[in-house]
């Protein structure tokens, strides 16, 4: 921004994923929350074929994506993705999940040449894919659960029992059973028995086709903001507490339903020891602007990484908002924080971020 003039910001939503909803959610916040004295936003929906459309704010506050939808073609403007170039100067991306998260839009929007918030193709598809990014992280030393992929052609065409042999014996019982490039925890089991991980399995393949199955860990869930580029600082870490045995999509993003505490009720040393290892995995990852990294703290003191969310919930019940505030800064701020990193990155980038 120069002078007094205002960046054109278009903030994508909706989208083709099971995350949709939240990321409608993420991104009329965004909207809402925007420093209108430093940007104009313009509400843009991701349809269910990823086409684009400029929308109103009577639009904007529907009750679902669904609804949204419906109307599209009466009451919103087709944006083509060649007119983004012209019409925004930076792109503010509240998708969550497959084809928004997952690099599939960031490469789309690099051979466009158009700024966006968040990481780049190859950060964003690692932080989609638990597996392959927990082997990066492994390699850096970052603690990581014992995890095992299924993959769906395996399971098809081999022996199931042997399959499901040495998937016990790599990671033990109880064990848990998800889609490997899902979130909001979707398809999400825990088993408890060899006779519960066919089914469990088989909920994941709805998902994906590559299931991932991964020790069961007992202790404190806790998940720590990280924003920057080059300099990443971790913001406080928030302890999450689940209704249920494994944290839920409600848990995460209902108001009222699920509790955060920040900070985690944990001892300082451990608190600097979660930072740490969020700062070490945005790193690892190489990850920009901003993050939200997913960990454990075992019953035995192990900090254990489950997973990086390279655009994470931007709701106005998420964590990343009770952490900024914590330290001092307004939901208007981080975002703002988000698109200045953005257009940082962008600026001194050499090729694709």
């Amino acid at each position: 921004m120069t002078g007094t003039t205002k960046l054109r910001v278009g903030i994508v939503m909706g989208g083709l994923s099971s995350e949709k909803e939240v990321s409608l959610e993420s991104g009329r916040n965004i909207y809402s929350k925007i420093d209108g004295k430093k940007y104009i936003p313009t509400a843009l929906f991701m349809d269910s074929q990823a086409g684009l459309w400029e929308i109103s704010i009577k639009l904007l506050m529907r009750n679902s994506t669904r609804d949204i939808e419906e109307d599209l073609a009466a009451e919103a403007n087709r944006i083509s993705y060649e007119q983004l170039k012209e019409r925004f100067d930076v792109i503010c991306l509240g998708l969550h999940g497959k084809y928004g998260e997952d690099g599939c839009l960031q490469g789309l929007l690099e051979l466009l040449r158009i700024p966006y918030t968040g990481s780049g193709v190859l950060a964003s598809a690692l932080g989609m894919d638990k597996y392959t990014g927990r082997k990066l992280m492994a390699v850096d030393g970052i603690d990581v659960p014992l995890s095992r992929a299924v993959f769906l052609r395996q399971w098809r065409s081999s022996n199931r029992e042997a399959v499901m042999k040495d998937v016990i014996a790599s990671v033990g019982l109880p064990c848990i059973a998800k889609p490997t490039r899902e979130g909001c925890s979707t398809a999400v089991s825990k088993v408890t028995s060899p006779e519960d991980l066919p089914a469990a399995l088989e909920a994941a393949f709805v998902w994906d086709d590559v299931a991932l199955v991964e020790e069961f860990l007992t202790g404190m869930e806790v998940t720590c903001g990280v924003l920057g580029n080059d300099q990443p600082q971790a913001l406080i870490p928030s302890e999450t507490i689940p209704t249920t045995a494994i944290l839920s999509l409600e848990d995460k993003f209902l108001y009222g339903q699920g509790e955060n505490k920040t900070p985690a009720r944990l001892p300082e040393e451990t608190l600097g020891r979660i930072k740490s290892t969020a700062v070490r995995t945005f790193r690892s990852l190489d990850l920009k602007g901003y993050a939200r990294i997913d960990m454990f703290v075992t019953d035995n003191g192990r900090i254990v990484v489950l997973e990086a969310n390279t655009l994470p919930g931007m709701t106005p019940s998420t964590v990343l908002f009770h952490q900024a505030a914590a330290a001092g800064m307004t939901q208007s701020g981080l975002i703002d924080c988000i698109l200045q990193s953005a257009l940082e990155a962008h600026a001194t980038k050499k090729g694709p971020l």
